[in-house]
């Protein structure tokens, strides 16, 4: 069986809430997000909503933003689930004009998620959109983080005990 793999939120550090407001939660299953900005006049946006729109994913859950996703594994029941309560947000939010409706919407976003998921599980996804004024581009970059033997390689700091 083919493992079943989806974008999920990675925080590194606390600068996303300094920056999206809401911010998603660490570790919640995410989207592009894209579809966020279907209406938007992007040459207007400023702050934290161009920022969104530069460099955001959607978390599902909060439907909060965040800069920076990694592949991982979710198991079909997850997947459901996730791809039901981003339809019942875009309901909420989006004025679908019922789950039903909403459902081929989401799981069209959900499948586009995962087309990006094509790296191994770990790997780090960052996005970067922009608009020229006519057309809207959008650029997925991947990397993989350190793996545990090249952090026991970095040293910092140190101690010497030879010093008294």
């Amino acid at each position: 069986m083919t493992e079943q793999k989806l974008l999920r939120v990675l925080q590194l550090d606390a600068s996303d809430a300094r920056i999206f407001d809401p911010v998603a939660l660490p570790g919640e299953w995410a989207v592009p997000g894209s579809f966020h900005f279907w209406d938007a006049d992007l040459e207007q946006l400023t702050g934290a909503e161009r920022q969104a729109f530069a460099n955001g994913f959607l978390g599902i859950g909060s439907f909060g933003r965040t800069t920076l996703v990694t592949v991982a594994e979710i198991d079909p029941v997850e997947y459901a689930r996730a791809t039901r309560l981003l339809a019942e947000h875009l309901v909420a939010r989006f004025g679908a004009p019922d789950t039903a409706a909403a459902l081929p919407v989401a799981r069209e976003e959900m499948a586009f998620s995962q087309s990006l998921c094509s790296h191994p599980v770990g790997s780090v996804i960052a996005v970067s959109r922009s608009f020229d004024g006519q057309e809207f581009s959008e650029d997925f970059r991947r990397w993989n983080p350190p793996s545990e033997v090249d952090h026991t390689r970095l040293r910092i700091f140190g101690t010497d005990d030879t010093q008294p």
